[in-house]
């Protein structure tokens, strides 16, 4: 038997990297999966690999309350229940805070901690009632760590972490639980499109990258046994802490990590030339 047998989960950001990942390992291990993302033709792909037995498809703007809602509502409908629920959907734009436009500050707010806070409200009272649950919330390393020139994605990832766990100790006596995922950089678009690398802090590169199936990996074992939070790689998980809670070490390595950050990032950059 598979660890998520005749479960149905959703993941928001399913149409390409970690969310993609998520949803075809979910499917893989029994559950029915609920896609959502802005963009419709990948979902539909996504839908004609999985299967429409297994998957099923809602375009959704997250940043949209009343969107957020009907992507729960149409889940519910489409198959009975919602056992799993994976915030997966990110935004973010690189840059000195002055010069991001007001928009772009607010959509990233927006997409990366107040879609999650709106869905988890909106799905709990399901969860309660069906007895159990769990949600999954994909933070980041930036979260644990000030990451200048992505100020606003930094203390959005920061916020949704904190606001997992405060959740998380809200809902202790009962069956839903709030677990975090927490990745250092990631072999996506995200990052590595063609379009945004060049505005990628070289500090980012210092650290090993990992793929998204590795991430979803964390995911999966996270919806299985609740864990408070999972990050990869631990030790920068540690030294992201450590550097925020003293900020004498940060100052002290900042140097050594952009020098390495600038080699890697060349390197990669040669490899994948535009």
């Amino acid at each position: 038997m598979s660890r998520f047998d005749g479960k149905t989960a959703v993941i928001t950001g399913a149409s390409s990297g970690i969310g993609e990942s998520c949803a075809r390992k979910f499917a893989a291990e029994g559950a029915r999966v609920v896609l959502a993302a802005r963009s419709a033709e990948p979902l539909r792909r996504l839908v004609d690999d999985l299967g429409a037995d297994v998957a099923h498809a809602v375009p959704t703007d997250v940043g949209d309350a009343s969107a957020c809602q009907r992507l729960l509502a149409e889940a519910k409908s489409r198959f009975g229940s919602i056992d799993i629920l994976v915030n997966n959907a990110g935004r973010n734009s690189r840059g000195p805070l002055e010069e991001l436009p007001m928009d772009e500050m607010l959509q990233i707010l927006d997409v990366n901690l107040r879609a999650p806070m709106v869905l988890i409200r909106l799905v709990l009272p399901t969860m309660r009632a069906q007895g159990a649950g769990t949600i999954v919330n994909v933070a980041s390393l930036a979260g644990r760590y000030p990451l200048d020139d992505e100020a606003t994605y930094s203390a959005a990832k920061f916020g949704l972490r904190i606001f997992s766990f405060a959740i998380a100790e809200e809902l202790r006596n009962t069956n839903v639980r709030v677990c975090v995922v927490s990745p250092g950089p990631v072999e996506t678009s995200f990052i590595l499109d063609e379009n945004v690398i060049d505005t990628v802090p070289p500090l980012v590169f210092s650290l090993p990258m990992s793929t998204a199936a590795e991430v979803a990996d964390l995911v999966l074992a996270s919806a299985a046994d609740g864990a408070r939070e999972r990050t990869k790689p631990a030790l920068a998980a540690k030294m992201a802490t450590l550097g925020y809670l003293v900020p004498g070490v940060r100052k002290l390595l900042m140097p050594l990590a952009e020098r390495k950050g600038k080699r890697e990032k060349k390197k990669y950059i040669a490899r994948h030339p535009k």
